[in-house]
């Protein structure tokens, strides 16, 4: 799967989450949900089920941990998609 349309997909489910959408505009592979959109640990947990919903993946509790940045979810969807 292109990068280029994880990154599209994860925008459309990260964007009812996020509290900075000026760092919202910016949505890029550097974004942090946490740092830069304000999305609190709670809703992040939600991002997680949406994510295993969109790409009909599990994300096990060490990746979830891992998953900071919009560049390590990519990798993790990745990865995900490769084991199935």
């Amino acid at each position: 799967m292109e990068t280029n349309k994880i990154i599209e997909r994860l925008k459309t489910i990260v964007k009812p989450y996020v509290q900075n959408e000026q760092a919202f505009q910016d949505f890029g592979q550097d974004t942090d949900f946490i740092k830069d959109l304000e999305i609190n640990s709670a809703n992040l947990v939600d991002i997680v089920l949406d994510v295993e919903d969109e790409f009909d993946i599990a994300i096990d509790n060490d990746s979830m941990d891992n998953m900071m940045t919009v560049q390590d979810a990519v990798q993790i969807i990745k990865a995900k998609k490769q084991e199935a």
